[in-house]
């Protein structure tokens, strides 16, 4: 259970799925499909969809590279939060938002498994929140001509080590698109 005092809600986070971000990423149409399909459950469940939109040198803000890919659709009524750092909390209203929302629990999917995703799901735990996150709605590039693993077991290692993070009050766990529950997570 969340540390954060009456916040029974959850949400869902959809990280930078932009062009600069997913082109060329590992599984990118399985995972699009899923993360369009938590959207459209987080719809009828009424649960909040925040959608995250990175910017930087790479992605400047309002080019090409920064859009959102055409598959996924984002409603006016969904608050969009802007920011420039890996972690979607840092300098943003995403905790704002959150709060508004009285969300407890964050559901994260999106780009990249290896920098946003990962900075997000420790931004959020460490800031009081459970977190789940959705092993087959994230993805990342291939960065191997840089040292990293390839993209698929950088994914695999990622919903490995989150599903066993645990703290005081909260825990982060790891589901698949199909077995996501939108409930806030009880046994802390």
């Amino acid at each position: 259970m969340t540390t954060l005092p009456d916040r029974p809600n959850t949400a869902l986070l959809v990280i930078d799925m932009q062009h600069g971000a997913v082109d060329g990423a590992h599984d990118r149409a399985r995972v699009i499909a899923n993360i369009d399909a938590l959207v459209a459950r987080a719809r009828a469940e009424a649960v909040p969809v925040i959608w995250v939109q990175h910017s930087d040198d790479g992605m400047k803000y309002g080019s090409a590279s920064w859009q959102y890919v055409p598959e996924l659709v984002r409603e006016e009524a969904e608050p969009v939060v802007h920011k420039n750092f890996g972690d979607s909390f840092e300098a943003t209203d995403l905790e704002d938002l959150l709060a508004e929302r009285a969300v407890g629990h964050v559901v994260v999917t999106g780009a990249q498994t290896d920098m946003c995703v990962r900075s997000t799901l420790h931004g959020a735990f460490t800031r009081g929140y459970d977190v789940t996150l959705v092993g087959d709605a994230h993805t990342t590039e291939d960065l191997t001509a840089y040292g990293a693993p390839a993209p698929a077991e950088v994914v695999a290692h990622t919903n490995l080590y989150w599903n066993e993070q645990r703290a005081p009050g909260r825990r982060g766990n790891t589901v698949g698109t199909a077995e996501l529950s939108f409930a806030v997570r009880a046994d802390g």
